[in-house]
């Protein structure tokens, strides 16, 4: 377990991980390419190992080269095992995202349903749609589901999803991958784990053209072959957690790593509550020893629309506000089960927080808050759980970090980089 002390303000500068939400879909595409591909930046944490793990058990070949701990280069090769053991798919959520690379290979894809953190069902019935609508058929099971691919098909694919689903965009996107067969594919999601993938298929000669409403994708000239070279782009959640932890010690630190672009929306509420904040093009830097406390209400509403708070944000801003003056709200409905996670662990803490409805709830600060024993139920509870340590009186300490690795390969040491009274023990 970790153990969290109050300490002197956050201050220094740190690097943040790559994105384990971006890698995932990056190495989903890689698989789909059907190219060699070199993927830089790889974050070390438990799940995407297993995402590793997963690839090289479907028949793809993984190297690394040798002092780049960080690298991957992802192989085709000839494999064409039909007994597939993907068991270890219903360890984490982005196990779907293989989808599309299993029927290029395989022609079917059998795999358990989704795992990874319990804060809502892991809904599916989109992803179906959308290769119905290239043709290929589906099944579902009470342990699982299987995709079929379809003969071979021309012409352009055309849907609209009812929402901006992140999972079901990436999935049409590497459908139409394996496919090479153009994409229109209205309310995308655009987040931008999202835009980096679109980016990396741009590299490798796809042509893309993303609006807000609509998201057009044209296969490269035919013959248009060899390896590429894409980067993970730095981890935005990690950033604004860093961010919160640094605001809600009073410190001043940068954290860098990270574009600037992706955490827009966090700078916003920071800047909100009276935290000077800044987003750079490779940076997120945040002043709270000049903070100026304006008692407006924080309204950090999880969204999926172009530009909208991240429901990733909204744990640690919510460990932030619990310090601050005003009456703020939170709502993620996007993740439904997130706060029956995370409030009953800030309540030990001594957290006042009033509950609304099952997604949004309410607090008024500043709170006092007193360590005490919590766990770390989801990756993102866990992080929130140690921002607030830091400013509870006495020590608190987190358990269950493997939840908090699946995420992370080391918050709490960059957290400790920055001066945070922070060490793991033995229960």
């Amino acid at each position: 377990m970790i153990a969290v002390r109050p300490g002197p303000p956050l201050t220094g500068t740190v690097t943040v991980d790559g994105s384990k939400n971006a890698a995932m879909p990056l190495l989903a595409a890689a698989a789909a390419l059907g190219r060699p591909v070199r993927l830089g930046n790889i974050p070390a944490n438990t799940d995407v190992q297993i995402m590793l793990t997963l690839l090289q058990q479907a028949g793809w070949h993984i190297a690394q080269p040798v002092g780049e701990q960080t690298t991957a280069v992802i192989l085709p090769t000839e494999n064409r095992t039909t007994h597939l053991d993907l068991s270890q798919a219903a360890r984490i959520r982005a196990s779907y995202y293989l989808v599309p690379a299993l029927l290029a290979r395989h022609g079917e894809a059998r795999l358990p349903w989704p795992g990874g953190c319990r804060i809502g069902a892991r809904g599916m019935d989109l992803h179906f749609k959308v290769y119905e609508a290239f043709g290929d058929g589906s099944a579902q099971g009470g342990s699982g589901y299987r995709v079929e691919a379809s003969t071979p098909r021309t012409g352009t694919v055309s849907l609209v999803l009812p929402f901006r689903s992140r999972g079901a965009t990436v999935a049409a996107v590497l459908r139409a991958v394996t496919t090479g067969r153009p994409l229109r594919l209205g309310e995308p999601n655009l987040s931008p784990e999202v835009l980096s993938v679109l980016d990396a298929l741009r590299s490798a000669g796809w042509e893309t053209r993303a609006s807000a409403h609509l998201l057009v994708l044209s296969p490269p000239p035919v013959g248009q072959e060899g390896a590429v070279v894409w980067q993970v782009p730095g981890d935005k959640v990690e950033a604004g957690t860093l961010a919160c932890a640094i605001a809600a010690t009073g410190g001043t630190a940068r954290v860098g790593g990270v574009h600037g672009k992706d955490v827009t929306p966090l700078v916003t509420a920071l800047r909100h509550l009276g935290i000077p904040a800044s987003a750079e093009a490779d940076a997120l830097a945040v002043h709270a020893e000049d903070a100026r406390p304006t008692n407006r209400a924080l309204r950090a509403i999880a969204s999926l629309s172009p530009g909208g708070l991240d429901a990733d944000f909204e744990p640690p801003l919510m460990a932030l506000a619990l310090g601050l003056p005003g009456t703020h709200l939170f709502a993620d409905a996007i993740n439904p089960g997130r706060h029956g996670n995370l409030l009953p662990q800030l309540a030990r803490l001594g957290a006042e927080i009033e509950e609304i409805s099952p997604t949004g709830c309410r607090l008024t600060g500043p709170q006092r808050l007193t360590g005490a024993g919590v766990e770390a139920t989801d990756i993102r509870t866990g992080s929130a759980l140690m921002v607030a340590g830091l400013t509870a009186r006495g020590v608190t300490t987190v358990g269950g970090l493997e939840q908090l690795r699946r995420g992370h390969a080391d918050l709490p040491g960059k957290l400790r980089a920055l001066g945070a009274d922070i060490c793991e023990v033995t229960p």
